[in-house]
């Protein structure tokens, strides 16, 4: 991690990203480029989340660079007006998801999620599960590889691979999708008020054990997991003038709806 000018820069440790930060430091000296507070993240989606995590406490404003292969969190690198862009990029402001996971032995594990909240079958049995909004059922028994709850943010991520909803950044809602479902077959999930509390409960930990992962963090054999918004959490993105993250999530939502 680099501080110059009171800008952060922190890559991942790939050569494509190292070669960028040494561009984009000697561009920043070259033109005594400042910015406060903010941190340049080069590196991928994955790299960003977990940047985010690590900086979550110091409101940081968060600029991404990509240098991996998708890069839906990040913008693309322009040598030659990559300080233009900075100056002019818009401002975007999400909230992660919470988790709290009880696993077997009743120890509890919290984490936040930026993309979303995964629960998978842990062996070759598929899960059984329930699942709440609140007090209220929203299905009684699901037999499927797992279910995924999303943010908007994360809603082109994993969750638009297993068919899920794309949400829009402004929607106030999550989406709650079924990993391949096997009972009942057609449930094709549902969108909820992100200001509702989820509540998923294993109904057989001891035959069908499942893990419960909040974008990259694992806890295993989850007995009841809960997941909500965490609006006291605020992350500040920059997106360039003309690569919003509103506007990714419409381009997918206009290529989900031609396909």
């Amino acid at each position: 991690m680099n501080k110059i000018n009171k800008i952060q820069i922190i890559s991942d440790v790939n050569k494509k990203s190292l070669k960028i930060k040494n561009h984009l430091i000697k561009k920043i000296n070259q033109n005594q480029f400042q910015k406060e507070n903010l941190i340049i993240v080069i590196g991928g989606d994955g790299f960003m989340l977990q940047t985010l995590k690590k900086f979550n406490k110091f409101r940081k404003q968060f600029y991404g660079i990509n240098s991996g292969n998708y890069g839906f969190l990040m913008n693309k690198f322009s040598s030659k007006d990559v300080l233009k862009n900075l100056l002019k990029a818009n401002l975007v402001t999400i909230s992660p998801l919470e988790m709290i996971v009880k696993n077997k032995n009743n120890k509890t594990k919290k984490s936040i999620a930026i993309n979303e909240v995964s629960i998978l079958r842990q062996s070759r049995q598929a899960a059984s599960l329930s699942i709440k909004q609140g007090s209220k059922q929203i299905i009684k028994k699901l037999v499927s590889d797992g279910v995924l709850v999303s943010t908007p943010a994360g809603s082109t991520a994993y969750n638009l691979s297993v068919h899920g909803p794309i949400l829009s950044l402004n929607s106030k809602k999550l989406s709650i999708s079924p990993i391949s479902a096997f009972r009942p077959r057609r449930w094709k999930g549902k969108i909820v008020n992100d200001k509702t509390k989820i509540v998923i409960t294993n109904l057989n930990p001891s035959k069908r054990p499942i893990s419960a992962v909040a974008d990259n963090l694992e806890v295993r054999n989850a007995k009841f997991i809960t997941v909500k918004t965490n609006n006291k959490i605020k992350f500040n993105l920059l997106y360039d003038k003309n690569r919003s993250l509103q506007k990714k999530i419409k381009i997918e939502q206009l290529r989900k709806e031609t396909n």
